[in-house]
C-alpha cells in the first residue's frame, strides 16, 4: 500500500474503498481540546495502527469511530454510515483495554453469549477461541484465568461476530511474544479476508505489521503514513526512534517530509 496522507489530505486513491472517513473531527471536554480538526480516511481490508503518547487522544478517537463518543464538530462515517448508526451494531467490533467478560461464566460460554447476539453458531465460537489461543481453556471459568488470558476472552468475544470493522485498544498488552506474533498473523489474515482493523499500540515493533499508521500528538493528527515512510522521514530503520524524531520535530517537519 503506497498511499500516504498528511493532515487535511487523508483520502485514499479512488481504487480503494473507504472503511472509515473522518472529517474535521473535534472533541472538547469542558475547555480542554481532546481532538482537534482530525481529517483522514482508512481503506477497507487493511490494518491501521494508531500511535501516540499517552493523552494524545487515541482512545477518544476510537470511541468516536465506534459511535459512543459525543463529538463537538466534524463528522465520522463508518462503512458508509454515520458512526453509531444502529445498522452498524453487527458490523463493528470494539475491544477496550478493560475486558468485557462475565467472570462467573466459562470462556466458551462468554464467547457463545456474544455469538448468539450476532446470530453465530458453534463453529464461529470454535474459530474465535482458536484465533486467540484459548481452545484448551474453553471450559475454564473466566475468573480463574491469568490477566493475559482474561483479555484474550474479550478479543474472542469481538471476533466471534466477524465484524467488518474491528477496533482494538492495545490488544497485545500483557501477552507473551509468541502469542503476540501469532495474533498479528491472525490480524493479517482477517485483513486479507476483507476486515478493516484499527489497532492502538505502545509497542513500536508492532507498527511494522500495519499497512498505514496514524500518528497523534497533543490531540492533533501529526501524520498518516506507512511504516516505510515513517522510517524514511525519521532517517532510521528503528521505528521507535523514527517515531520519536517525528513527534519531536512537529507538524512542519512532517509536511516538509511529505513534499
Amino acid at each position: 500500500m503506497s498511499h500516504l496522507a498528511v493532515p487535511g489530505s487523508g483520502t485514499p486513491p479512488p481504487e480503494l474503498d473507504v472503511g472509515v472517513d473522518v472529517r474535521a473531527l473535534s472533541v472538547r471536554r469542558g475547555k480542554v481540546s481532546v481532538l482537534q480538526e482530525l481529517t483522514f480516511a482508512i481503506p477497507t481490508g487493511q490494518i491501521t495502527g494508531l500511535l501516540g503518547p499517552s493523552g494524545s487522544g487515541k482512545t477518544t478517537l476510537m470511541r468516536a469511530i465506534v459511535g459512543v463518543q459525543i463529538i463537538t464538530s466534524g463528522s465520522v462515517t463508518v462503512l458508509g454510515r454515520r458512526a453509531g448508526d444502529p445498522a452498524l451494531r453487527h458490523e463493528v467490533g470494539y475491544v477496550t483495554q478493560s475486558p468485557s467478560v462475565y467472570q462467573d461464566l466459562s470462556v466458551e460460554d462468554n464467547v457463545r453469549y456474544f455469538a448468539a447476539m450476532h446470530g453465530r453458531g458453534r463453529e464461529a465460537v470454535r474459530t474465535a477461541l482458536e484465533i486467540v489461543g484459548l481452545s484448551e481453556l474453553a471450559k475454564r471459568r473466566a475468573a480463574d484465568l491469568s490477566g493475559g488470558q482474561f483479555s484474550r476472552v474479550s478479543l474472542a468475544c469481538a471476533l466471534v461476530g466477524r465484524p467488518k470493522l474491528l477496533i482494538l485498544d492495545e490488544p497485545t498488552v500483557g501477552l507473551d511474544p509468541v502469542l503476540r506474533a501469532d495474533l498479528w498473523d491472525r490480524f493479517a489474515s482477517l485483513a486479507a479476508e476483507g476486515t478493516t482493523l484499527i489497532i492502538s499500540s505502545h509497542v513500536m515493533e508492532e507498527a511494522s505489521h500495519c499497512d498505514t499508521l496514524l500518528l497523534l500528538r497533543e490531540s492533533r493528527l501529526l501524520a498518516q503514513l506507512t511504516p516505510e515512510e515513517l522510517r524514511r522521514r525519521g532517517a532510521t530503520d528503528d521505528l521507535e526512534l523514527a517515531f520519536l524524531r517525528l513527534i519531536q520535530a512537529g507538524p512542519a517537519a512532517v509536511l516538509d517530509g511529505a513534499a
